[in-house]
C-alpha cells in the first residue's frame, strides 16, 4: 500500500512538471531566421523584340532588335543596393552607327512599399559617319543623306541623370514615376527634360506557374533647341528661319500592353504611339528613310518620317541573377 501511494505521488509530480519543462523548451528554442541576402549579386539577361522603341520612337527602323545586359550589384543591406551595368542594343541609325552601348550605374533604396532608383546613364553610339558639308564635319563628311537631304553628326552619344520611384500598393498593383535630364539629347545641343508615369497590375500565378500582367505608361519629352549643325533656312525649304539651330518639338508618347512571365522568361505584347507628326518626327530623327515633300513644318523642309507613329511590338526576354532558381 505504501508503495502504491509512493508511485502515485511520483507520477503526479512528474505530470505536473511536464508543462513547465515544455514551456522551458519553447523559451530556450532558437528562432528561425531567414538567411540574409548575399552582399554581391549579378543580374544578366537578353531580349528579342520586333521593334526597338525608345520613348515611342523606333531605334531599329521598325526591324527586329536584340538586347543583352550585364549588371553587378552590391546589397549594402536589404533596403539599399548599388549597381553598375552595361547593355547593348542592335540599331539602325541614319549615321550608320554600329550599335547602342549603354553604360549606367546608381543607387536603389527601398522604404517600405516605396522603391526608388537614382543614377546616370550614358548612351554610346560608336562607328557613326558625319552627313553634312565639310565645314560641319571637320573637313570630312559625306554630304547630306542622299534619300532626303537630312543631316546627322557622326557622334550622337549623350548622357542623362535619372530618378525613379515605384509604390507597390499591394503585391499585385504598382504605380511609378520617372524623371530624366540631359543637357544635349543625341548630342544635338538641345537639352531634354523627360517625365514618365507608369502602372502595372500583376495577376496571381496560374496553376501552371504562368504569371499574367497588364501595364502601361505615358511619357512627355520636353526638348530644347539644337546647335547650328541642325539649323535650317528658308532657302533650304524650312518655313521658319533657324540658322542657329531648330527648336525641337516636345512630344508625348504612350503604350499599353499585356504579357506573362514564366520562371525567368517574359513575353510582352504592346501597342505604342506618339503625337509627333511626320514632319517634326523627321526633324528630330534625321530618318534616312523619310520621303515626300508635303510634310513641311517650322523645323522641317518637307520629308516625312514614320518612325514616330503607332506600332505593335512583341518582345521575348530572359532575366536572371546568380541566385535565380530556374528549376
Amino acid at each position: 500500500m505504501k508503495k502504491t501511494v509512493l508511485l502515485a505521488a511520483v507520477a503526479a509530480i512528474s505530470l505536473s512538471a511536464m508543462p513547465a519543462m515544455a514551456a522551458d523548451l519553447v523559451t530556450k528554442a532558437r528562432p528561425v531566421v531567414a538567411a540574409a541576402p548575399p552582399a554581391w549579386d549579378l543580374a544578366f539577361g537578353s531580349a528579342l523584340t520586333s521593334d526597338y522603341l525608345f520613348r515611342g520612337i523606333t531605334q531599329s527602323n521598325h526591324k527586329p532588335s536584340v538586347n543583352a545586359y550585364f549588371e553587378p550589384r552590391w546589397n549594402i543591406n536589404p533596403d539599399n543596393q548599388l549597381y553598375l551595368g552595361i547593355a547593348g542594343n542592335s540599331i539602325s541609325f541614319p549615321n550608320r552607327a554600329a550599335a547602342e552601348i549603354d553604360l549606367y550605374g546608381g543607387w536603389r533604396p527601398t522604404i517600405g512599399k516605396l522603391a526608388m532608383d537614382f543614377g546616370a546613364w550614358y548612351y554610346w553610339y560608336p562607328g557613326g559617319q558625319c552627313f553634312h558639308t565639310a565645314a560641319f564635319c571637320g573637313g570630312g563628311g559625306s554630304g547630306a543623306l542622299p534619300m532626303n537631304g537630312n543631316v546627322m553628326k557622326a557622334d550622337v552619344s549623350f548622357w542623362e541623370v535619372y530618378a525613379k520611384a515605384t509604390y507597390n500598393f499591394t503585391d499585385n498593383f504598382a504605380l511609378g514615376f520617372a524623371f530624366n535630364y540631359s543637357p544635349s539629347v543625341l548630342n544635338m545641343g538641345a537639352r531634354g527634360f523627360y517625365y514618365n508615369g507608369n502602372a502595372k497590375y500583376t495577376f496571381n500565378a496560374l496553376a501552371n506557374g504562368v504569371t499574367p500582367y497588364i501595364s502601361g505608361q505615358v511619357g512627355y519629352w520636353d526638348l530644347g533647341t539644337t546647335d547650328a549643325f541642325y539649323g535650317c533656312t528658308i532657302a533650304a525649304g524650312c518655313l521658319a528661319n533657324n540658322p542657329n539651330g531648330i527648336p525641337l518639338k516636345s512630344y508625348t508618347h504612350w503604350d499599353v500592353g499585356f504579357g506573362w512571365a514564366y520562371k525567368v522568361f517574359t513575353v510582352d505584347l504592346r501597342y505604342s504611339d506618339t503625337n509627333l507628326n511626320k514632319g517634326d518626327c523627321n526633324a528630330f530623327t534625321s530618318d534616312h528613310t523619310a520621303t515626300g515633300t508635303t510634310n513641311a513644318t517650322a523645323i522641317n523642309a518637307g520629308p516625312g518620317s514614320g518612325w514616330c507613329g503607332s506600332r505593335f511590338i512583341a518582345t521575348l526576354k530572359a532575366d536572371l541573377t546568380l541566385n535565380t532558381n530556374i528549376k
